[in-house]
């Protein structure tokens, strides 16, 4: 018998990151404070009527050439290196890869997020992951961003999981993923799917990720009781199967946690060779 494929599918800021990845280093470079930069560009958004995900990617443009800053990819990716992150995040996909090795499953990452997917490529954990879905800039010949190319925000999150589903890796593609497929010819089918998000823009695809046969896991800051009672909630409107703080070490309840749904997803998938083939 094949492996089966494990999706493990990540938010980021607030799930791998104790905070917002541009108040990791861009927020600094343009001489302002989280507080005002994320004020700005709500009001923005309030007073356009428009996305939010939009209105802060131009705060960013914006703030950034307004401190005569052009930015380029190779900025972002330098802002992504002072991203901080959980205890354990680090160690923790390879952890993950090894325990499912030792299972008899192949484990793979994906990130699903509203951030930049720039800054997220210049972190020391980019490379753990299959595949990065995030918002991302149009650059010009110079190589400075000039305009949004991708806005990813809490309904368009969900378009990813359904691509992890049949496999598609294009930010772009709207035929494939529209196309039907028989269940047995999806990579990763929904129940072998994990979803890690921390707040009401994970909502939909932890909403459909449960629906569809998945396991949607909310975790917290330990730090924060606001964030914990938001999980609590989560927990209690039926959002998350599992609730867990965002300590990703070795032995800790999020690494014993998604060991013990990899077991069970590694234990149905076996059932299914006792299934009599239809006649």
């Amino acid at each position: 018998m094949k492996k089966p494929i494990v999706a493990l599918i990540y938010d980021f800021d607030g799930t791998l990151s104790p905070g917002n990845m541009q108040e990791f280093g861009f927020i600094q470079a343009i001489d302002t404070t989280p507080e005002r930069f994320w004020q700005m560009s709500d009001e923005l958004a309030k007073g356009q009527d428009a996305s939010n995900i939009l209105s802060y990617m131009k705060m960013m443009f914006d703030e950034a050439r307004r401190k005569g800053i052009h930015l380029k990819k190779q900025d972002f990716c330098d802002f992504g290196r002072k991203v901080e992150f959980f205890p354990g995040v680090l160690e923790w996909f390879r952890l993950i890869r090894d325990y499912g090795e030792r299972k008899g499953v192949t484990i793979e990452h994906y990130i699903n997020s509203s951030g930049l997917a720039e800054i997220i490529e210049g972190t020391p954990i980019a490379s753990e992951f299959k595949r990065i879905y995030a918002c991302s800039f149009i650059y010009d010949e110079k190589g400075e961003a000039i305009w949004p190319g991708v806005a990813v925000d809490y309904t368009a999150k969900t378009q990813y999981l359904f691509k992890i589903n049949k496999g598609i890796m294009s930010m772009r593609d709207n035929q494939l993923v529209n196309q039907s497929q028989a269940e047995d010819k999806k990579r990763v089918p929904f129940p072998h799917m994990i979803y890690f998000g921390d707040g009401e823009t994970d909502v939909p695809c932890m909403k459909i990720v449960k629906m569809w046969g998945g396991h949607s896991v909310g975790v917290y800051d330990p730090a924060s009781e606001k964030k914990r009672a938001e999980a609590r909630r989560l927990l209690k409107e039926g959002r998350v199967h599992f609730i867990t703080p965002a300590d990703y070490r070795a032995g800790g309840r999020a690494y014993r946690l998604t060991c013990a749904i990899i077991d069970k997803i590694k234990a149905d998938y076996d059932l299914k060779a006792f299934v009599p083939a239809p006649k």
